[in-house]
């Protein structure tokens, strides 16, 4: 089987308007001859019904339309959340009947969202017309922070309903700059405890998992004092307390955040080895005495230039030699580069980095021995090492 002339390329590439420059490379002139038969429909045609390369279409099809109907699976998934069907069935398969009444739906519509939820492998089906939990849905049921990041999505949803108008800079007023309060304030360390509690108790659910794969990928073993800037309620130094009992605690944020921190490290165990601190990590000096010290999820709310400010204060805090671990979604993922770009842009500022651009800013700041870290979780957590060099 050949492919048709009218799917083939053109003898040129510079026929129908295209242009290629004295600078193009070998490489860059296949990619745009390819690029300008990928968009003739009669090729798309051709690759889909030629059997070597049917299945490849295939696949590309499949990709195509999850992006397509993207926003409706997440919708399943929501509903099933809130309808509470996956703690419903993590206590075993039930028939389709059973599930209508214990989550409230007609009998024709609960039949519609379990076929949406088995096509989507968060449930699956079982034996004598039971449904039960599916692979994804197993994930959903057994870890609570995803149901915080899916309840907490529908304010990002809100924001994307223009993605133009965000991508023309039309951010200033969006349902995400209004959630992280902080993030347009002129005064961030003068908002009240009222103002700050949506979003630290949302970052205190969501940051189980990355305490989690944090402690796991990196032990605190060889350090006896951590500082946990921007450590939010104290999810991560409660985490980090636990596994290593002889490790020191300092958690430094806004204050109005200290004071919720408190609340949650008044545990006996951990209490004594606790110091908490208010203030704000670009205009004041941070807890001197800590080895190690932390920014989970803290520099790519910022830009460039306020990173740099951000890690001149915590080298100032570290002692020669002593470490700085960050932990952040790490540019070059799907997660990353789609997901947190826009919804960083909806919020109004900062950016995802890659290793090299953190490696960068790194050094700039003074620090060297700069490595990655592998996690369990690398699409959510990325984990950069780095020691605080011995001058100045």
């Amino acid at each position: 089987m050949t492919a048709p002339l009218d799917v083939l390329p053109a003898a040129s590439p510079y026929d129908h308007g295209m242009e290629l420059d004295s600078h193009m490379t070998p490489m860059d002139r296949i990619f745009a001859m390819r690029d300008r038969m990928l968009a003739r429909p009669g090729f798309q045609r051709w690759v889909a019904r030629f059997p070597l390369s049917r299945g490849f279409a295939r696949r590309k099809e499949k990709a195509l339309f999850g992006i397509i109907a993207g926003f409706v699976y997440t919708q399943v998934l929501t509903a099933g959340l809130r309808l509470g069907l996956y703690d419903l069935l993590k206590q075993g398969p039930l028939p389709l009947e059973t599930i209508a009444v214990r989550i409230g739906l007609a009998p024709d519509e609960a039949r519609r969202l379990i076929k949406a939820s088995v096509a989507l492998e968060l449930l699956s089906e079982r034996s004598g017309g039971r449904y039960g939990l599916g692979d994804l849905g197993s994930a959903v049921a057994a870890t609570p922070a995803f149901a915080s990041i899916i309840e907490h999505n529908a304010i990002f949803y809100r924001d994307l309903s223009d993605p133009v108008r965000l991508l023309k800079g039309d951010y200033r007023h969006t349902q995400l700059s209004s959630f992280w309060s902080y993030a347009h304030s002129d005064a961030p360390e003068a908002l009240s405890p009222e103002t700050v509690a949506a979003y630290t108790a949302f970052m205190a659910e969501s940051q189980v998992l990355i305490a989690d794969d944090i402690l796991d990928a990196y032990s605190m073993a060889g350090h006896r004092h951590l500082l946990d800037v921007g450590g939010g309620d104290g999810t991560f130094i409660a985490a980090a307390g636990r596994r290593a009992p002889h490790l020191q605690l300092t958690l430094f944020d806004l204050p109005a955040v200290a004071e919720r921190a408190k609340a949650k490290l008044g545990d006996p165990d951990l209490s004594p080895r606790v110091r908490i601190a208010g203030g704000s990590f670009l205009d004041d000096p941070l807890p001197m005495g800590a080895d190690v010290a932390t920014l989970i999820r803290v520099l790519l709310d910022h830009d460039d230039r306020t990173v740099l400010r951000i890690l001149a204060r915590v080298r100032e805090a570290l002692p020669p030699g002593g470490t700085l671990l960050i932990a952040e979604t790490l540019a070059g993922t799907p997660a990353s580069d789609a997901y947190f770009g826009f919804y960083l842009m909806a919020m109004g500022r900062g950016a995802s980095r890659s290793e090299d651009e953190l490696a960068a800013l790194l050094k700039k700041s003074g620090f060297s021995n700069i490595n990655r870290v592998q996690t369990f979780r690398a699409t959510l957590t990325g984990l950069i090492a780095a020691t605080r060099d011995a001058g100045g």
